[in-house]
């Protein structure tokens, strides 16, 4: 219990400091941009493309729904699980800048599913995964920026994509 305090404590510090930043204000303008696009809509415009350029047998329209089968229960059981709260219900006085589609922080779903997608895409393309993963770790840090997730509901979210995306990799390509 006094490892999860403790790691707590350091969240709400970093998080207190990115938002009393100067550049906070700038951060917050181009944070909500970026955090729309991990809102689920380009993924599935890239499930109805790889559904129409290469059909049903695609090893990467298979891997793509493999692993969200497998990431949204599984982000869904961690977050009713640990029940964190986000950071407007565990710091005084502060509001987010976005209203949150669940009352829960931990994991990320938003920063699970753009790591996941990242790193399958990175895999079936592999030109493209470094700017993906770029990508994927502003859309991370656009929600800590917006206020809705403190900096460990990003990690856990990055290492949750990943393991995910790997796994389904491992299941369907190799």
């Amino acid at each position: 219990m006094k490892l999860i305090y403790s790691v707590h404590k350091y969240d709400v510090l970093i998080f207190t400091c990115l938002i009393n930043a100067g550049i906070y204000r700038n951060l917050a303008l181009i944070a909500r941009y970026i955090s729309r696009t991990g809102d689920g809509h380009l993924y599935i415009a890239l499930a109805v493309i790889l559904y129409l350029v290469e059909g049903t047998q695609s090893p990467f329209l298979q891997t793509v729904l493999l692993a969200f089968l497998l990431e949204r229960p599984l982000y869904f059981v961690m977050k009713n699980s640990f029940k964190r709260n986000r950071p407007p219900t565990a710091i005084n006085n502060y509001h987010s800048l976005i209203t949150p589609s669940d009352k829960f922080s931990f994991p990320s779903g938003h920063t699970s599913a753009a790591f996941m997608m990242a790193t399958i895409i990175g895999f079936f393309i592999p030109i493209f995964l470094l700017p993906l993963l770029l990508w994927a770790g502003l859309v991370g840090f656009s929600r800590v920026v917006l206020g809705v997730h403190f900096p460990t509901d990003i990690l856990v979210g990055m290492a949750l994509g990943v393991s995910v995306a790997c796994f389904s990799i491992n299941q369907i390509v190799i």
